[in-house]
């Protein structure tokens, strides 16, 4: 076989139409085999000699798209000093674009240690774990992407649906049986008709990176289901491929986003950057650990046999060094240029900005990003907090990023638990939270507002169980959080009592209310929106089966929640009082006597600093003055809308509230005019038959419900 020295950038394997470029980091190994398979597993090994600034590269005229291949790195096996390097090891690319097919059997030889030794991980182990390993796989990158006009959907304008590539598809009927549970089967019409029915402009997916199955969950006959254990960063699952050739993930992945696309939706991964399914110090050798373990993981620096965990994974990866950095960005790099994604939300993400032990607003991660003229225009969403002392980070994140607030969904669901003193708390949360982002000079947008994600209840079962029921998990029903925080409606668990179902549904509508009408990025849960329950398990990590995919059998009230839903969608997109691009003023900059915001008790009087601490205060109505929003569109034009006046009623019993009058120079006056009822809780529908009312008229707003209403008529002339 000829071989040519070749190049070390860019990192890889690289077809150039002749020939492959083969090239690895490695700072410590002492010498490199590139190996190559044929489709029998027999394995041709080629020494790696040429090595630039820590690159280990060659160049291979007859190699061709399809080739399988892997690497075994030569070097000190010393653990005590943080090198674990073992040629018996055959380890995947960490550059590798594709990898053909799965771990399905976790051999002893898969661990670079001998198990059961009564040194563990300071044996070694010598075994061939070729046999047993997925190789990596060449491909042809070209791909007719067309023109492939992105969205880019602004901030204020985008509505998120978080979704699971398999969950969201497995079960869908108008799916064809073999394009389920795949990059196809997401990209399918069925699937695209039923996303656009719903109005969301983003859809999130959750980890699409090549994963592993835990050994621990395939020997207990489960799987990683979420995929928060990846090993790959720059390869397409392949389990969710429909087409199982060699590299066909990858262009099958860039035909699901090209049709999102098309249709105006845009398509953010969840990635996961802070650790790899490599784990602790007594995990697999698949990739990093074999190829330069103190390089790419952040070891105990007075004792570099373990790792420093922030992440509940086992490891961290290691953000100090310049080549694990540029990993990552590469990787970014990567999805946005050559498989046209949109932004990326960030598993962990305190866990990146660790620059020793403290969390660094200013780390190196984020500087590189803020500076880099691709990264820098695409979405970024922060999960901002880790598992690491001082990894909670809500509201610390620099200008360029948004975040999970995970403020917002511990507010809005004690608001709707009936919890005491929360009027002030639940008040930041829905107007966008500026206790939290405005001191930084971010704008309303930074709030990614959730009331579930995938990690945790979802909807349905948040207003249904007290406690989780993951006993399927098979760990005793200790996994998962123990903490509900919503109301249950008085009864645990499934029931056929009309009641408590009519109240669980009204629990639904008001959160989907709360979220949709609240400043900042909404973020629906997929299945949340047609009442899916997971039987109580709010931990389904494992559940790869139809206690966690969707179901699309929807009953009578499945479907008027899925109707209510996409109206409240309509109804946000209509208005643009519900998303601005900056906060509240109290005062419009265009008529300082213009209240652009107000608050009202029960009474209709304008709330006292005093009505805000009351323990037992649970009602309050907000009124967003449409007129009074000082901001332009893209055109330049002033944004205008209607009045609007949303009620909320966290107690437990009606309430009357008197319609309030309006402000206007400064003095309290009815104009003319009514306050036009729009959506309401109480009902199924959305909608209730309520008669026009006008300001100084008493409402009965309904036990644990919320209510909106539009002004219809001028403030301008008063009575």
């Amino acid at each position: 076989m000829k071989v040519w020295p070749g190049k070390p950038y860019p990192q890889g394997a690289t077809w150039d139409g002749s020939g492959v470029n083969f090239a690895i980091f490695s700072e410590n190994a002492t010498g490199v085999e590139l190996c190559f398979f044929d489709s029998e597993g027999n394995e041709t090994s080629i020494p790696v000699t040429e090595q630039t600034d820590q690159v280990w590269h060659i160049y291979i005229p007859e190699a061709r798209p399809g080739q399988l291949y892997g690497y075994r790195m030569h070097g000190p096996y010393a653990p005590m000093e943080g090198h674990r390097f073992n040629p018996a090891k055959l380890l995947r690319d960490p550059y590798a674009k594709a990898v053909d097919g799965v771990i399905t059997k976790w051999d002893d030889a898969l661990f670079g240690y001998t198990i059961g030794h009564p040194d563990a991980d300071l044996s070694i182990d010598m075994r061939d774990s070729a046999p047993f390993s997925p190789k990596c796989a060449v491909i042809d990158p070209a791909f007719s992407w067309g023109e492939d006009p992105r969205p880019n959907v602004p901030w204020d304008k985008t509505i998120i649906y978080e979704a699971h590539v398999k969950g969201l598809t497995k079960l869908f009927p108008m799916v064809l049986e073999e394009l389920r549970g795949t990059y196809a089967g997401l990209a399918s019409p069925a699937i695209i008709e039923y996303l656009l029915s719903l109005s969301i402009t983003a859809i999130e997916l959750m980890p699409v990176h090549q994963f592993l199955h835990d050994r621990r969950l395939v020997e207990k006959g489960l799987r990683n289901y979420w995929g928060y254990n990846s090993i790959n960063f720059f390869v397409p699952h392949w389990e969710y491929a429909h087409r199982k050739n060699r590299g066909d993930q990858v262009s099958e992945f860039k035909t699901m986003v090209k049709t999102l696309h098309r249709e105006g939706i845009e398509v953010i991964l969840d990635v996961v950057y802070n650790h790899t399914a490599e784990g602790n110090h007594l995990g697999p050798t698949i990739s990093y650990r074999g190829i330069d373990n103190s390089a790419y993981y952040r070891l105990v620096g007075d004792n570099k046999r373990y790792y420093y965990d922030f992440t509940g994974t086992g490891n961290t990866l290691n953000m100090i060094h310049p080549r694990t950095l540029q990993l990552i960005m590469d990787s970014l790099r990567y999805w946005v240029l050559e498989m046209h994604v949109d932004g990326f939300r960030f598993d962990l993400a305190a866990a990146l900005a660790r620059e020793l032990h403290d969390v660094d607003r200013l780390s190196a991660f984020f500087d590189i990003i803020h500076q880099d003229p691709v990264l820098s225009q695409v979405k970024l969403i922060a999960e901002p907090w880790d598992l690491g002392a001082g990894g909670y980070q809500v509201g610390n994140f620099p200008v360029l990023w948004t975040e999970w607030n995970g403020e917002y969904r511990d507010g809005v669901r004690k608001y709707w638990k009936s919890d005491e003193a929360q009027l002030g708390n639940f008040a930041y949360r829905i107007t966008g939270s500026s206790d939290l982002y405005e001191r930084t000079g971010r704008r309303p947008y930074a709030s990614i507002n959730f009331v579930t994600a995938h990690d945790g209840f979802c909807l349905r079962d948040l207003v249904s169980y007290n406690s989780k029921h993951n006993e399927a998990n098979l760990e005793d029903n200790r996994d998962g959080a123990d903490n509900n925080n919503s109301w249950n409606c008085g009864f645990e668990g499934p029931t056929d009592d009309p009641a408590i179902l009519a109240c669980r549904a009204r629990q639904q509508r008001n959160f989907l209310t709360t979220l949709l009408l609240s400043q900042g990025v909404p973020m629906v849960l997929h299945g949340d929106e047609t009442g899916q329950t997971r039987g109580g398990n709010n931990n389904t990590y494992c559940q790869d089966n139809e206690i966690s995919w969707l179901h699309w059998d929807l009953n009578p009230d499945q479907r008027a929640l899925l109707d209510f839903a996409r109206l409240l969608i309509k109804f946000r997109k209509e208005h643009p009082a519900f998303r601005r691009q900056n906060f509240f003023r109290s005062r419009s900059m265009r008529d300082p006597n213009l209240p652009d915001l107000s608050w009202f008790r029960p009474d209709g009087k304008e709330m006292t600093q005093e009505d805000w601490i009351l323990p037992f205060a649970r009602s309050l109505g907000m009124l967003l003055a449409g007129d009074a929003i000082d901001e332009l569109d893209s055109r330049g034009n002033q944004i205008t809308d209607d009045t609007i006046l949303v009620l909320f009623n966290a107690y437990w019993e009606p309430l009357p509230f008197i319609m309030p009058l309006f402000k206007f120079a400064g003095q309290w006056g009815v104009f003319e005019g009514y306050w036009e009822p729009v959506v309401d809780t109480r009902n199924e529908t959305g909608k209730l038959p309520a008669p026009q009312l006008r300001p100084g008229d008493t409402y009965d707003l309904e036990a644990r419900s919320t209510s909106v209403f539009r002004f219809s008529g001028s403030r301008a002339s008063r009575k």
